[in-house]
């Protein structure tokens, strides 16, 4: 069958050039326009902005009017950027304009293609968002790909970290917005957060070209985005689960070390439920019932504190705080806690100051987010190793587009080595011996530690590490001998930055040594001979337009075209990956660095027995054999069979992922039918002009729950519990009514009661409102409402974080775990409708106006925020001691620094210097 699958692509070609072809007779198409359109004047290419509008506007489909359109924005590329788009990258606009993911080289021009279907789709009016990995990309992709849409009528926008709710807003209005992944999600949950729909900043989700689509949607995915905020003082009810422990004997828990996990017993289950119910903390019947769900997350905590956490080996206690120990440096780790009411539990355990508990405020995955939009296409260089998971998750298509020109690149089968040191010598022994021949290097690592330890031999070798965080640092990049000779060599394995762009920029100058980690420098070419464009901007970027400049910029140019030609033969970058990363998209991310269009280049993969995917997958075996062998110390063992091996093995461990990732998914989407609930009623209501039908429905479902527990059905009067039902209508109506009078009259059924009660509660409701005035009444109706819905709703997204991290226990009673999390988050769900529908009315029944009560809007003020969205490689908070992006504030001044508020340790300094903070004023704090 596999035969006759290769015979028929030989035929017929596979099935992605059987679409490329399809789209030919589109180019064909836009093309047949070109001269057309070169024979405009600038204000009649623009006008076309507006021909365009009115043709969709009659009815016309964006369909229809693709080749004029794409016709129109490559000549204007033509003029403002001097890039008119190839052939090529006419296809990828097109596949970007259907909704499906555009796979382009590196050095294709991807950012160039967005330009194409942007504009088309910007025509519409209803805004289209570019989503990039980081605020310089969005930033300069902004700028640059900007002048097109500016030139041809269409506003642009950018939304960057520290900007206010204005900014924000007017950047969303524009056509075009440009932003990075974490922003827009922000932005989303805090717009869900407002209290008035005038101050929500984003209008909708029509159309989003995500850039590096890989990244976003698969690695970045795994973790969500979360907005967090302190919770209130618990600490009297820490305190007492943590007094329980104590109390119990070894039969009543079980601890797994290894696993680091401790768990009650069935004993020690009827011990907890005892003690809670003496305290008073029990609701319901026992301690598994959906109510308890936090309280029996906070004594599993309670026990790990007591029973699998040591004083003075897993944390010290100093000067009254509980602070971590790192458990592989052993180094002190202040500031940083254990997070779920953990560190709360440590803290009960040694009688310290117990600190608030931060609460999730609100949370969603990117994949969640990202399904939000009408229609949704992406870009990367790889994406074809991860087509089902684009497919099934977001009904995404991978669609490979031709390269401009043949690629040359060799790339060589892998050399695996016995041990590490063999390999790492190996590599120094190839960069000393392309440093020599003047061929530039970019070393891959996989991780920042292994990238420290490459830096380190290269060290002992006689290199020298440039500091990327200096401006001065690329300077000998633009020396027209100096990297060639001099024996340095650059580590870019930090977070974005533009330092970090300009140096990967100028990777390709002949005889450079870069070292970069998987995500470092994406987003820029590395150009053979170094970059024009970017030595100008930082050489003459002060000197003004005329002829002094235009002779330096030709200098420049003739140097960097004749610095091409020795990289060219040279061989081209020469990329060494130090090992197999576990998908290997990210492997074909490295070797994509070289060879963009049409340049030589060479690409090679040194492995050892040690590395992680290799141990993983046996290497204990092929070490014995290769010895026996005779494989002697310094060989390398090459076969094209072994890269075959660890491409099975990394499809292994890239299904194993996708599994999790869909996995973790499910659970998510439970959430997430509940969110939009949500969001969309708190929308709803801000939409509305009055509310007092929503509240007036909700009391009166109130009454018939309250009615319908204290009467049974087909009951006689003398069953009813008139006195129970007289005490909640007294709690949540605040009335005082004669009901154990009602319940003995003739006759009288638990529908008249109902209709009594409600009567009484809507005259009351009647009297307040004729006494504050409508007006006023309706703007504090909305006001409760949405401030209810919002206090419950965090509780219940606390109660989801708990039931989820011990609903996997179900598993042992040979129940679906998942099937078991919707019902109970269904039930949760139901019962925080009830606690709105019953809150909401009691606060309305007593609520009292004071003349010169504060402005209403001024009340309503979000809570305290932190950002955080964790590294899928590091785990590390990206936002670490920032706080999420707030309402409008005040100017940072760069020479005052009391003006700056929080400071994000990899913040560009305030104070102008160019440096990230940690490296400039945040050394002195």
């Amino acid at each position: 069958m596999a035969g006759l699958g290769a015979l028929a692509r030989k035929l017929f070609g596979s099935a992605n050039d059987r679409r490329i072809k399809q789209m030919r007779s589109r180019v064909d198409a836009i093309n047949a326009l070109e001269e057309e359109v070169k024979g405009l004047s600038d204000d009649e290419l623009r006008a076309r902005t507006a021909t365009f509008r009115e043709e969709l506007a009659a009815g016309k489909k964006l369909d229809h009017i693709l080749e004029p359109a794409f016709a129109t924005v490559r000549e204007a590329s033509r003029r403002v950027l001097g890039q008119r788009h190839y052939d090529v990258q006419l296809i990828g606009g097109i596949v970007l304009n259907s909704g499906q993911i555009s796979e382009m080289r590196t050095g294709e021009g991807k950012t160039l293609v967005a330009t194409l279907a942007v504009y088309l789709n910007a025509l519409e009016g209803k805004g289209v968002h570019v989503v990039t990995v980081n605020d310089y990309l969005a930033s300069r992709d902004a700028e640059w790909m900007g002048r097109i849409y500016r030139f041809l009528g269409l506003s642009v926008g950018v939304i960057v970290h520290g900007l206010t709710d204005e900014e924000r807003r007017a950047a969303y209005a524009a056509d075009v917005t440009y932003g990075t992944n974490n922003e827009f999600g922000f932005d989303y949950l805090r717009d869900n957060m407002k209290y008035d729909r005038a101050s929500m900043v984003q209008r909708g989700h029509n159309f989003a070209i995500v850039d590096e689509v890989d990244s976003i949607l698969i690695d970045e995915a795994r973790t969500p985005l979360i907005i967090s905020g302190p919770l209130e003082d618990r600490s009297e009810f820490y305190n007492t689960v943590d007094a329980f422990i104590p109390m119990l004997s070894d039969e009543d828990f079980e601890l797994d070390e290894k696993q680091r996990s401790a768990t009650f017993t069935e004993s020690g289950n009827e011990r907890v439920e005892t003690l809670l119910r003496e305290a008073g903390q029990l609701k319901g019947d026992g301690l598994y019932d959906v109510e308890n769900v936090s309280i029996v997350h906070h004594l599993q905590q309670a026990l790990k504190a007591h029973k699998l956490f040591q004083r003075d080996k897993d944390y010290i206690v100093r000067n009254g705080e509980v602070v971590i120990i790192d458990e592989f440096t052993g180094r002190m780790m202040p500031g940083r806690r254990y997070s779920e009411g953990l560190h709360q539990a440590l803290e009960a355990k040694e009688k310290v100051a117990i600190q608030p508990e931060n609460q999730t405020l609100a949370s969603i995955t990117f994949q969640n987010y990202f399904r939000l939009y009408s229609k949704l296409a992406g870009m990367t260089g790889t994406a074809d190793t991860e087509a089902e998971e684009f497919a099934n998750i977001y009904g995404l298509e991978v669609v490979g587009i031709p390269t401009n020109l043949a690629v040359q690149r060799i790339d060589d089968d892998d050399e695996v080595y016995r041990t590490v040191e063999e390999k790492y010598d190996a590599i120094v022994e190839l960069i000393d011996d392309c440093k020599g021949r003047g061929q530039p290097v970019l070393v891959g690592t996989t991780s920042i530690e292994k990238s420290e330890l490459l830096a380190a031999r290269l060290k002992k070798a006689g290199y020298k590490q440039m500091d990327v965080n200096d401006p001065d640092a690329f300077k000998p990049l633009f020396t027209d001998d100096g990297i060639t000779k001099a024996k340095v060599f650059a580590v870019l394995n930090a977070r974005y930055h533009e330092q970090e762009a300009t140096i990967i920029s100028q990777a390709g100058v002949p005889g450079a040594v870069t070292i970069a980690t998987n995500m470092a420098g994406r987003g820029t070419d590395i150009q053979l001979g170094g970059s024009a464009d970017m030595r100008i901007e930082h050489e003459l970027g002060d000197l003004p337009e005329g002829e002094e400049r235009a002779a330096r910029e030709a200098e420049i140019r003739s140097q960097i075209e004749a610095r091409k030609q020795r990289a060219i033969e040279a061989g081209g970058l020469y990329v060494i990956g130090t090992e197999r990363h576990e998908s290997r998209r990210i492997d074909n991310q490295l070797r994509g660095r070289s060879g963009r269009q049409g340049d030589p280049g060479h690409s090679k993969f040194f492995l050892s027995l040690q590395d992680d995917l290799m141990r993983i997958f046996g290497s204990d075996r092929m070490d014995g054999m290769l010895q026996k062998l005779g494989l002697k110390d310094g060989e390398a063992i090459v076969h094209p069979w072994i890269n075959r091996a660890l491409a099975k093995a990394q499809q292994k461990v890239e299904a194993r992922n996708f599994d999790v990732r869909k996995n973790l998914l499910k659970f998510d989407d439970v959430m997430n039918d509940q969110r939009k609930v949500v969001f969309d009623q708190r929308i709803e209501l801000m939409d509305g002009e009055a509310v007092a039908e929503t509240v007036a429905d909700m009391r009166h479902d109130v009454i018939e729950d309250m009615v319908a527990r204290h009467i049974p059905e087909k009951a006689y009067p003398e069953q009813w519990d008139t006195e129970g039902l007289e005490g909640e209508v007294r709690q949540y109506l605040a009335l005082d009514l004669p009901v154990q009078d009602w319940a003995r009259e003739e006759g009288i059924a638990d529908e008249e009661v109902i209709d009594r009660l409600k009567k009484a509660a809507d005259e009351a409701m009647a009297r307040k409102v004729a006494q504050y005035s409508p007006d006023i009444m309706r703007q504090v109706e909305k006001a409760v409402l949405l401030q209810t819905l919002d206090h419950l709703w965090r509780e219940h997204l606390a109660n989801l974080d708990h039931l989820r991290s011990v609903i996997g226990f179900r598993g042992y009673a040979q129940r679906d775990p998942l099937q078991e999390y919707k019902t109970e988050a269904f039930t949760l769900f139901e019962g925080m409708l009830a606690n709105l529908r019953q809150a909401v009315t009691a606060q309305l029944m007593r609520v009292e106006l004071v003349q010169d009560a504060p402005n209403l809007e001024e009340q309503q003020q979000l809570p305290e925020m932190h950002a955080e969205h964790r590294d899928p490689l590091t785990g590390e908070n990206e936002f670490e001691g920032e706080p999420a992006p707030q309402l409008a504030g005040g100017a940072r001044d760069p020479n005052v620094p009391s003006t700056w508020g929080k400071v994000g340790r990899n913040e560009l300094c305030p104070c102008g210097s160019g440096k990230k903070y940690k490296h400039c004023h945040g050394l002195l704090s």
